[in-house]
């Protein structure tokens, strides 16, 4: 998004997408600051879960499926596996369309939150940017992924 180009994965479109949804399900401030006071431009949280599961269908397979098109490798893939099953599941519990306060209030946000943390951290590195940036808007990751 920054740093090293994306586009050396061959499905790197759906690799941004991807980074981008862990990105915002990573960062407690940004869901704090931007998601709970409805701050334009970002989507919420229904929208990044989406955006992790949409084109990639992780919530059918396991990322490992995606080693060398939108992962680098197994470890990536893991890590991306882990943070899926971990936010689907609260999905799956507070109904898609609920709230942020309602998925921040599940009891297994935080473990959801670091296993995005560990995937979007990993994710980052291996693309030579820094993990913690500030999340950028929907409006900028569909300019990069035209752009590029």
């Amino acid at each position: 998004m920054g740093g090293m180009p994306l586009n050396d994965m061959p499905w790197w479109r759906w690799r941004s997408n991807v980074r981008s949804a862990l990105h915002m399900l990573s960062d407690p401030a940004f869901q704090q600051n931007v998601w709970l006071t409805g701050v334009e431009g970002y989507g919420d949280v229904t929208d990044a879960v989406y955006r992790l599961v949409e084109d990639t269908w992780l919530d059918n397979w396991s990322a490992e499926k995606y080693v060398g098109t939108i992962f680098r490798d197994s470890q990536e893939a893991a890590l991306v596996d882990t943070a899926v099953l971990r936010v689907l599941r609260i999905m799956h519990q507070v109904g898609p369309d609920a709230p942020v306060s309602v998925y921040m209030e599940n009891p297994g946000w935080p473990d959801a939150v670091r296993a995005a943390r560990d995937a979007h951290v990993r994710m980052a590195a291996a693309d030579g940017e820094d993990p913690d940036a500030p999340p950028r808007t929907l409006q900028v990751l569909q300019i990069m992924t035209r752009s590029a």
